[in-house]
């Protein structure tokens, strides 16, 4: 069974093996929270930049730029 790039089951538990070694129980959750709330504002901030074209784009009148 192939995952992500040709990794199978047994790399990828090596690799959470490792990382669970490196840097420890109690500050993984800590790293996720940190990646979920990077996500969160990465997706919001595209949200708002989509919604300001919108607002752009009806406010100009036919014939200007």
């Amino acid at each position: 069974m192939l995952f992500i790039g040709g990794l199978g089951m047994q790399e990828i538990l090596l690799i959470l093996l490792v990382v669970l070694i490196f840097f420890g129980g109690k500050k993984i959750p800590e790293m996720m929270r940190g990646l979920g709330q990077g996500v969160r504002s990465f997706k919001e901030g595209m949200d708002g930049t989509s919604s300001e074209k919108r607002e752009e784009t009806t406010s100009e009148k036919p014939g200007e730029k």
